[in-house]
């Protein structure tokens, strides 16, 4: 067989496990693409291929050492206490938060050293993870003894008679995902006790590779308990109990619910607004993609007119410069993202001029011709503030002249809670990756592989623009939707089993559809005009033309 080994070739006589041919005795390569497929290093080369190795630099990497740090974090915990239970929940500044119960007494500092004694002990000893398929009657069995009660539940949506688990010196778990080939890969993590229970940090693409550091954002963090609590109250914390509400006939009502909650969001921000509104001047959203920012300041803007606030919509996308005159990303072609691709000068001019009581001449940016024209001076009515929607609209750079009290920002993003069972989270990012991909096909033209292709770079702005600024918030605005998933699956399903396996995509198209299968589907004809999921799969009564 014809090997080709980062771009060298090489011989094999016979079969071979990629880690049986290559030198790794630092664990620096971690997995593989094989022609094109993420591979475990345990994988068996059995005919030419290409083969590149991956490192903790790669997202998908890092993803397989998460997962198999969450699988191992569960087993120290199991063999240190038999019949506890372990629930991984929201993430904190990049750390997955881990709950603990069943253990007949709180938490503690001892029960942590405890674990984290067994962990260290469990990757001194580098035993090997190995891959195995069993029937789903075994995996009940399996599943019942571990009292994972949601990963008995989730097996009666899946299809395939067979069921993929991992066994580690004789414990054995599944995460929904690839492994590491053994426990000593793991050198890199920490554990801290983190009321009610405890962090896990891990290394991060990001971050090339390393743990990044913590910052315990409180303004962010008490709004994914608040999630956290809802998703607890509506019993609607995991895949199976969304299907079974569908199952008892109560699809409407969760819905109406989802919906209500959104609608008491608006109105508690509108309520807030209302009390300081002799004080604000200016309204700031922001938030990371996908999170329903277009939709959700149309909302407010409506909430706020039922108020007797009638305030000046503005886009700082009508503020981009030319591109020749943007700054340029690592690719070499012009940054869209940076704040500098944007006239901040003039912005702040503008918002600065229009607070005084002046007239300003607004620009409207033509993105066909790359050029500006100005509007007929408008002036701001009395108690009119200006409410602006956009990527940098809570980086005080963009309107140093304005003061921070006259400043009221709102911070927008799905903090979803959903698990497919107890100990595999949902990523709020592949959420939002999924209602992109969604909208982008159906309504700006853009293939799913064209979404998938830009979402690297859609990630590292918000990782450099965006994520800084959300503990600085007002008010965070929770946009998700708990029935969400089951409207759009049948969209994303449809997309994503079009990626070819020689699709470079095709690694995260696999990903996302081994739990989006799940899902039982639901019509979206019931989804109101209003819903910021509107903004996705279309039908929002703020993009529809007025004909009464």
């Amino acid at each position: 067989m014809k090997i080709k080994l980062q771009g060298k070739e090489i011989i094999l006589e016979k079969p071979k496990r990629i880690l049986e041919f290559i030198d790794n005795n630092d664990y620096k390569y971690m997995a593989a693409k094989v022609n094109n497929r993420l591979r475990e290093l345990r994988y068996i080369v059995s005919d030419d291929a290409n083969i590149e190795l991956l490192g903790l630099e790669d997202s998908d990497v890092c993803r397989i050492y998460q997962s198999t740090l969450r699988f191992l974090v569960f087993m120290a915990l199991h063999n240190v206490y038999p019949k506890a239970k372990l629930t991984y929940n929201y993430s904190v500044s990049r750390a997955i938060f881990a709950s603990v119960s069943n253990l007949g007494h709180p938490f503690l500092q001892s029960d942590l050293d405890l674990v984290q004694k067994e962990l260290e002990n469990i990757i001194n000893a580098d035993y090997p993870i190995v891959r195995s398929t069993i029937t789903k009657d075994e995996a009940l069995k399996l599943y019942k003894d571990l009292g994972a009660d949601e990963k008995v539940k989730i097996l009666k949506y899946r299809k395939e008679d067979k069921v993929h688990v991992y066994e580690c010196n004789g414990f054995m778990d599944y995460m929904f995902g690839y492994m590491l080939s053994s426990t000593g890969y793991l050198k890199k993590y920490s554990l801290k006790l983190y009321t009610p229970g405890f962090l896990i940090t891990y290394p991060r693409s990001e971050t090339l590779g390393e743990i990044p550091e913590f910052q315990d954002e409180r303004v962010f963090r008490n709004s994914l308990k608040e999630a956290n609590r809802w998703t607890n109250i509506s019993k609607a914390s995991y895949i199976s109990d969304f299907n079974e509400i569908i199952e008892q006939g109560k699809a409407l009502e969760f819905m109406n619910i989802c919906e209500t909650r959104h609608n008491r969001q608006l109105s508690d921000l509108g309520q807030k607004i209302q009390n300081k509104i002799e004080d604000i001047k200016l309204i700031c959203v922001a938030g990371p993609s996908s999170s329903g920012k277009t939709t959700f300041t149309n909302r407010l803007r409506i909430e706020l007119m039922s108020r007797g606030i009638n305030p000046l919509m503005i886009s700082i996308d009508n503020f981009y410069k030319h591109p020749d005159l943007c700054p340029l990303g690592a690719d070499g072609k012009p940054d869209f993202e940076d704040i500098d691709a944007l006239d901040r000068k003039l912005f702040n001019e503008c918002m600065y001029n229009l607070i005084q009581g002046e007239k300003v001449s607004l620009p409207t940016y033509d993105f066909t011709t790359k050029t500006r024209s100005f509007s007929e001076p408008i002036k701001l009515m009395h108690n009119q503030p200006i409410l602006i929607e956009g990527i940098h609209a809570l980086n005080d750079d963009l309107t140093p002249s304005i003061a921070h009290e006259e400043k009221f920002k709102i911070y927008i993003a799905p903090l979803i809670q959903y698990r497919i069972d107890e100990r595999n989270p949902i990523s709020i990012s592949d959420l939002r990756l999924i209602r992109r991909m969604v909208r982008d096909y159906n309504y700006r033209g853009t293939t799913c592989e064209r979404t998938l292709e830009f979402w690297p770079s859609v990630r590292a702005g918000e990782f450099k623009w965006i994520y800084p600024y959300q503990n600085d918030a007002d008010f965070v605005f929770n946009s998700e939707l708990g029935y969400e998933l089951c409207v759009m699956s049948k969209y994303a399903i449809k997309l994503l089993s079009e990626i070819k396996e020689d699709s470079p995509h095709y690694i995260t198209a696999n990903r996302l559809l081994k739990f989006l299968k799940y899902f039982t589907p639901i019509s979206d004809k019931w989804v109101p005009c209003n819903s910021i999921l509107r903004e996705f799969i279309g039908g929002s009564i703020f993009y529809t033309e007025d004909k009464c």
